[in-house]
């Protein structure tokens, strides 16, 4: 069958990829689309395998929301450059990842990855956008949270770069807590605090701190008697500055986040508690590579 200039704008319509990818696939394929599809699949996915090892540390985070906000879902997918978190599909596929992530946010990873999604798997549709958009892409993680009287509000930080839940133990509705859960989280992703109270302070950290703590006293020539009283106050400041509802609003430094929270509830009427809190920002703990592009270039020229 002669493949026409029809048949190839057809298959780069139906799958995306280069016109001249397209073409070779219908020569290959004896003009079949259905089979060109196929070829084009098993390219896309040798592809996708090479190009999966490349550092993917740029991206997404995106919220998702069950009804009346007793659920939520936040999800982060990494890709290589800052060009491609831009891209208007991956931004939809993000959101589709978080979205699923409302449901099936449960699982591990490994079954994650098996469900069915949009009529394929969700391996399959990731491996199928690493082949069409040409970057490796790495769905990294993702949290689903769910508990009884509890509301959920959240707030994105630079256009992705940051995302945060924050849980309300509350008899409020979701829109009477909105306002006030949206700036709770803008301080979790401002002031990135380490616990939500110093209930939930793990006590590792406590013991940690205190050694750290004691050795930089006793560097300091204080007398030994004196050590375990300056110890103790320096760990009281030092919560206030990472336990959530001890901070200062970022907002009116005059209150705490407990007492912004306390106010916001007695302007609603009910009672409010900031019980949890979620935050994801992109590629933190992954190292960048840093690519020299003279050494790339004289590489290039010299193979």
């Amino acid at each position: 069958m002669a493949v026409t200039a029809a048949l190839v704008k057809e298959l780069r319509e139906l799958t995306g990829s280069g016109m001249m990818d397209c073409k070779k696939a219908l020569v290959e394929t004896d003009g079949d689309i259905d089979k060109a599809v196929d070829w084009l699949r098993e390219k896309g996915i040798m592809k996708a395998q090479k190009k999966s090892g490349r550092i993917a540390a740029e991206g997404l985070v995106r919220l998702a929301f069950g009804e009346g906000n007793i659920v939520a879902a936040i999800a982060e997918v990494n890709s290589e450059t800052d060009f491609v978190s831009k891209n208007e599909e991956f931004v939809e596929f993000v959101e589709a990842i978080a979205a699923e992530a409302l449901v099936k946010g449960d699982l591990d990873m490994d079954a994650f990855m098996a469900e069915p999604f949009q009529g394929s798997t969700v391996k399959d549709v990731l491996t199928a956008k690493v082949a069409k958009i040409g970057e490796n892409l790495n769905i990294r993680r993702y949290a689903r949270v769910e508990e009884d009287g509890v509301v959920y509000t959240g707030y994105i930080h630079g256009g992705g770069r940051i995302g945060v839940i924050v849980g309300i133990k509350t008899d409020a509705t979701a829109a009477e807590v909105e306002a006030c859960g949206k700036d709770v989280a803008m301080q979790v992703a401002s002031m990135n605090p380490k616990f939500v109270d110093e209930a939930g302070v793990d006590p590792e950290y406590i013991e940690n701190e205190k050694k750290i703590l004691t050795e930089q006293v006793l560097n300091e020539g204080k007398k030994p008697e004196m050590v375990e009283k300056i110890v103790a106050g320096k760990i009281k400041k030092e919560l206030k500055e990472v336990c959530l509802v001890d901070q200062p609003f970022v907002k009116d430094s005059d209150l705490s986040i407990a007492q912004y929270v306390e106010k916001c509830a007695k302007e609603v009427g009910k009672d409010m508690q900031v019980v949890s809190m979620l935050r994801f920002e992109v590629g933190e703990g992954i190292e960048k590579k840093e690519d020299d592009f003279a050494a790339e270039v004289a590489a290039a020229v010299q193979g």
